[in-house]
């Protein structure tokens, strides 16, 4: 993977050999980080003012192209998310990240949803992230989304987490779905994990109120099984999976 800590740490040389770089691998991975914050935004500016936008930068390189991937993207403009979308570029919606850092939230329906809309994934960010869990990355989500007055659904988040992801990174076709010829990378959920899960999922009326649940009040600690093409690689202690 090409993977530029972010435009701003890079130099116009570093930029330079690493656009050369994806020309010669036009298949490898790029992922970086764009607009989280304001600060951040305004650093670029000063830093590349020969570019319109964040964007801009990493579309002077080369580096804006399918299977490229970028964190956050808070604040990216409508000519920034139309730049993206014409690129193929993908971004990861990091919702603690930008919880913990005051960044803002993501308003991912205007992503998604445009004329042009930008293919989104969920992500956890290593830096600021404050969990790895993928279900208290949804919660966090939900969240956000609330605060652009659009609640994210169960079906919504988990697609983010799962093929979402796998559309992002260029690998739809491998992974992200249970269809015939996928490589079975799976995670086995407890769903009732938890006193608390076990208490509330008495209640639950259908599908889709059961996943919001899990989103919501789940942890790692519902993780009952994880399997990689197939192949269990984990079991939750006491579990049959």
């Amino acid at each position: 993977m090409i993977t530029p800590r972010f435009a701003p740490t890079s130099s116009h040389g570093q930029l330079e050999m690493l656009g050369a770089l994806a020309a010669e691998f036009p298949d490898i991975a790029i992922q970086s980080h764009i607009s989280e914050n304001l600060d951040e935004i305004a650093w670029v500016r000063q830093l590349f003012p020969s570019c319109r936008d964040y964007a801009g930068v990493y579309q002077r390189y080369g580096l804006l192209r399918p299977r490229a991937i970028y964190g956050h993207g808070v604040h990216l403009s409508d000519a920034e998310l139309e730049m993206l979308h014409d690129s193929g570029a993908s971004l990861a919606h990091c919702p603690t990240s930008n919880f913990f850092l005051g960044s803002g939230s993501l308003n991912l329906r205007r992503c998604v949803e445009a004329e042009k809309p930008v293919k989104l994934g969920l992500g956890t960010d290593l830096g600021a992230g404050t969990s790895f869990s993928m279900l208290q990355t949804m919660n966090a989500a939900y969240m956000a989304s609330q605060t652009h007055g659009k609640p994210l659904t169960a079906a919504q988040a988990f697609y983010l987490a799962t093929r979402g992801g796998a559309e992002a990174l260029g690998i739809a076709d491998k992974v992200g779905g249970i269809e015939a010829g996928m490589e079975a990378d799976l995670a086995v959920l407890d769903l009732r994990s938890t006193p608390l899960l076990d208490f509330r999922m008495r209640h639950v009326r259908d599908l889709s109120e059961a996943l919001f649940v899990q989103m919501m009040l789940g942890d790692d600690r519902a993780v009952a099984a994880t399997y990689a093409a197939g192949k269990r690689v984990y079991r939750k202690s006491g579990r049959s999976v």
